[in-house]
């Protein structure tokens, strides 16, 4: 077994000791019950706290560890919505990148063996779009976003490229999630999950992607075709 095909091993090794251990940190009655405690420290220490999560949301997204919404919620609810959002932003760029570099250069085998039909698909958006066709994947999600972490580590894309596009990609869906999650952080009763701006956060959250993909189809050069079209049948 060569050095490649040990690290992808022990790589995907760690992803499933972190999610049996650690998986149910990262579901929302964890989040809601743990709020207060969490608010308390942040408050005494902000700094060290920030600084705690930003390395903690990099590893999440890293690893592909369900749960980075649940944590991005909890962000905007401890951290409020500005710094939050220029946590999780970087962090989470950051941490698909690092899942980009270990595709491309650790787990290259198992990822084309895992997902060959939908690398396909992504290897012809990109030779037809380039960067274009990431920013639409991360605009309008088709495919969750760990898969085209993966996947696009595959395709002749440059690192820096899919860091730069990948920030400004993921940025209005983030703001979506963290706008959400600043009105979880006043939910204390049944009555708090129908007040006005609750249910504005959430609609919002569920247009967003239906709004987004009308206005990349728009924008998308005449004479290719829609990302609906291409990419749809192989999210399933």
């Amino acid at each position: 077994m060569n050095k490649k095909a040990l690290f992808g091993l022990l790589f995907i090794a760690l992803m499933g000791i972190l999610i049996i251990q650690f998986g149910h940190l990262f579901t929302l009655e964890f989040a809601k019950a743990q709020q207060q405690a969490l608010s308390s420290y942040i408050n005494n220490h902000f700094a060290l706290a920030a600084f705690a999560y930003f390395l903690l949301y990099i590893a999440i997204t890293a690893f592909s560890i369900p749960g980075a919404a649940v944590v991005t919620l909890l962000g905007a609810a401890l951290f409020g919505f500005w710094t939050s959002l220029v946590l999780v932003s970087f962090a989470s760029t950051i941490g698909a990148t690092c899942a980009f570099l270990s595709s491309r250069y650790v787990l290259r085998d198992w990822v084309q063996r895992r997902f060959q039909d939908k690398l396909h698909t992504i290897n012809q958006g990109v030779e037809r779009e380039g960067s274009f066709y990431l920013l639409s994947l991360r605009l309008i999600p088709v495919f969750p976003f760990f898969l085209i972490n993966l996947l696009m580590g595959l395709t002749p894309m440059s690192a820096m490229r899919f860091y730069v596009t990948s920030q400004l990609g993921m940025l209005p869906g983030t703001a979506v999630y963290l706008n959400a999650g600043t009105q979880l952080a006043h939910i204390d009763s049944l009555a708090g999950i129908v007040s006005p701006a609750v249910l504005a956060s959430f609609a919002l959250l569920g247009l967003f992607p239906l709004v987004l993909k009308w206005v990349m189809n728009k924008l998308r050069p005449q004479g290719t075709q829609t990302l609906n079209n291409t990419s749809a049948p192989e999210s399933k």
